[in-house]
């Protein structure tokens, strides 16, 4: 009895430590069931979309930007293949049994922003931040070249670390002649943007579309061979070529820059060239520039001691003013040069002709309704012709022109001009309203100051543009600088073709003025801006300051070469001129007009009028061996009398000659000669030759492969350019020599 008792009670507690577990396992598969419902439906998004980030390549293609090309080939600015390292923070993490580990996952996120702030330079706790971000996405770093990129490759197979970090192709803007054409060109932002000038106004054409790749990686980021890979691939930008010559432009800056200095222009100057016939721009420079590569970089004009007392604010607006293109962005009062337009509206309008002697009469002023108006210094001109007038720059004589004129049809002619519109010059901030007055508001007083330049404003690029079409016939064009667009995934090539928009004026009176403006650099204000051999058109100009402004004087010079059949017309502004030359533009910007065209004629191989020469100094113009093997050019050169200078291969084609064709150059001058395997450039400092015999000179320039042109006897009284400025080899220093 008691043994069954016993046997029952083992069977009761069998049966209830049965019970036990079966309930423990119930509740286990339950707590399976909940977690796997979890994970299914509140993790299983978030889940899936790191599966995805682990085992999906999803890379973006960035599109190469177009290239910017001058006239002649050179590119002004292009682009490179860099990378973009970015990071998604919430999958750089630890976890130890399917749970994050926060001090490992902390130590991990250190450890990757030592080695971040260590291979691409950057503070460390601002990285160790980005790590912490709750974005999805941060970039790290832009634009890495690819020695950076490769150290980081090795430090992440290393570490063993594969999720997280992105590497994304991208490209770099690079601008190889550096502050070349910087107001014009312009640059692009981080984003590879365009931001200023031609790169904000082609942004779209030179821009390009992204491509992608969608594919499978395996954890080690690898590629899985996938019949599903996406690929879209990117659309290049267009290349651009400009109408822009580097050749000429660097001409026209080197001078304008000397001649600003020179003349303490605290608001700098501007410089515009073009061809009149098709409405080319040649070339287009303002002063002060800056670096392309470098927008943000203190700027080359301002010492650092005066840098370091800006504000921060002074310093941000400084830089600012650098990048407006000021032939296009801001107008100005043009003085005397506008007289060309009044003389051409009275030739056009049968109100005067060019030669009739007396027609006008100056004694230092004219009386306008009340007021005197005098002539610059108050000089008195006397009884003269309009040729006489317009060489003598006379403004009583242009006040009674105008008067004779009326507002009505000047108003008419300067619409007719341009003035009143903007050019349609493809670039970025072309102002869009030249300020003149109503033309119900203008009195005998207005009248009288429009007639000489006075008391509105226009831009210069307005101003050339409306002078060159007097220098093309009468036919004004519209200003080109955009040559061609070429689609570099076809090759497709379409033209921008020359604009005429309208006859202004006779062929009769174009002619009529060329002759007379020719007069004023012959025999008149202008006679600074002539050019041995060459006969020059031009017209000074000096504008007072707005009375409303403390913008000080305005110098310039327009000139017209040659006069017959003109190739170029070149405008020189100088703002607020304080160096010892004065304020006028007789003075001060009609010597840069002819130093410019002293070296662009002969290298558009205008024909010159003369190849007169001193026996002493005499010159040869040099060949052009451009498209030749070295060996031939080599021979070219040494048989002119100039010394060859070059370390290809005889067998290697020469890409380019410094001097460059055309340049007048003294016997036993030296030439350098590039190829594309080698183009190393090396700058030289001008040693300063003032007070030097002719044989010091030369050696001084000999020793540094420099050249020399020569006027005059004795010692050397100026030089071009002047000492200690940074030249490229084969140079020519201008020296003047006198007794």
């Amino acid at each position: 009895m008691r043994l069954h008792k016993n046997k029952e009670k083992k069977v009761y507690t069998i049966s209830k430590k049965l019970r036990i577990a079966l309930i423990v396992f119930l509740l286990l598969i339950l707590a399976l069931i909940i977690r796997l419902g979890f994970i299914q439906f509140v993790q299983g998004a978030d889940l899936k979309e790191q599966m995805y980030y682990q085992l999906t390549k999803n890379q973006i293609i960035s599109p190469k930007r177009g290239t910017i090309y001058d006239s002649t080939g050179k590119a002004l600015a292009t682009s490179a293949q860099v990378d973009t390292v970015s990071i998604s923070p919430k999958y750089i993490e630890v976890s130890t049994n399917g749970k994050t580990d926060e001090t490992k996952t902390e130590e991990l996120k250190e450890k990757i922003a030592k080695s971040f702030s260590e291979i691409f330079e950057l503070d460390y706790n601002e990285t160790l931040e980005k790590l912490h971000s709750n974005s999805s996405y941060v970039v790290i770093a832009r634009k890495v070249e690819n020695d950076k990129i490769d150290k980081l490759k090795k430090w992440m197979n290393e570490e063993e670390i594969y999720t997280g970090i992105n590497i994304d192709e991208d490209t770099k803007r690079y601008y190889p002649y550096e502050n070349l054409a910087s107001s014009l060109i312009g640059f692009c932002n981080i984003d590879n943007v365009g931001a200023e000038g031609l790169e904000s106004a082609w942004n779209d054409v030179l821009t390009g579309t992204p491509g992608k790749i969608v594919a499978a990686q395996d954890a080690l980021q690898g590629a899985i061979p996938d019949s599903n890979e996406t690929y879209i691939p990117a659309q290049n930008g267009s290349d651009i070529t400009l109408t822009i010559d580097a050749n000429i432009q660097s001409i026209v800056e080197k001078y304008l820059k000397q001649a600003c200095i020179e003349n303490k222009c605290s608001r700098g100057g501007n410089a515009i060239m073009m061809n009149p016939q098709t409405g080319d721009i040649l070339a287009m420079a303002t002063y002060p520039d800056y670096n392309l590569n470098e927008p943000l970089a203190m700027p080359s004009n301002i010492e650092k001691k005066d840098w370091d007392k800006m504000s921060s604010e002074e310093r941000t607006n400084t830089i600012y003013s650098l990048y407006r293109n000021r032939a296009v962005t801001d107008s100005y009062e043009p003085g005397s040069v506008f007289k060309i337009i009044t003389a051409s509206i009275a030739l056009e309008e049968n109100i005067e002709e060019s030669d009739v002697a007396g027609e006008f009469n100056c004694i230092s002023y004219q009386v306008v309704s009340g007021v005197k108006m005098y002539c610059s210094q108050h000089t008195v001109h006397g009884k003269q012709s309009l040729r006489q007038a317009l060489s003598n720059s006379c403004n009583s004589a242009f006040i009674q022109l105008g008067q004779k004129i009326g507002a009505n049809t000047c108003y008419r002619y300067y619409k007719a001009f341009g003035f009143f519109d903007k050019t349609g010059i493809a670039t970025a901030g072309e102002l869009k309203n030249s300020i003149f007055w109503d033309l119900k508001d203008v009195g005998k007083v207005e009248l009288a100051t429009m007639s000489y330049g006075q008391r509105f404003k226009i831009t210069p690029l307005q101003m050339i543009t409306a002078v060159s079409a007097i220098a093309n016939d009468g036919v004004l064009m519209q200003p080109r600088i955009i040559k061609e667009i070429k689609n570099t995934d076809t090759g497709a090539v379409t033209t921008v073709d020359p604009v005429q928009v309208r006859q202004v004026v006779s062929k009769e009176t174009a002619d009529t003025m060329l002759d007379m403006l020719e007069s004023v650099v012959a025999t008149g204000g202008g006679t600074k801006a002539q050019v041995k051999g060459y006969s020059i058109a031009g017209k000074t100009g000096t504008s007072e300051p707005d009375p409303y402004k403390d913008e000080g004087y305005t110098a310039s010079f327009l000139a017209i070469a040659p006069t017959e059949n003109p190739e170029v017309v070149l405008l020189v502004t100088f703002f607020d001129p304080n160096g010892p030359k004065g304020i006028y533009g007789s003075s001060v910007a009609a010597p840069v007009a002819s130093q410019i065209l002293k070296e662009v004629l002969p290298y558009l191989q205008v024909p010159s009028d003369s190849s007169e020469n001193t026996d002493a100094n005499k010159t040869t113009n040099l060949p052009n061996v451009v498209n030749k093997t070295v060996a031939e050019a080599k021979k070219i050169i040494e048989n002119a009398g100039f010394i060859c200078s070059t370390s290809a291969e005889s067998t290697e084609i020469v890409t380019e000659q410094y001097p460059l064709k055309g340049t007048a150059l003294m016997k036993n001058a030296v030439v350098k000669l590039y190829t594309n395997s080698e183009d190393t450039r090396i700058s030289k400092q001008v040693p300063n030759l003032i007070g030097k015999n002719l044989s010091q000179v030369k050696d001084a320039l000999r020793e540094r492969n420099l050249n020399l042109n020569v006027t005059g006897t004795g010692t050397v009284v100026s030089q071009d350019p002047i000492a200690d400025t940074s030249v490229e080899e084969g140079t020519v220093v201008k020296v003047t020599l006198s007794k």
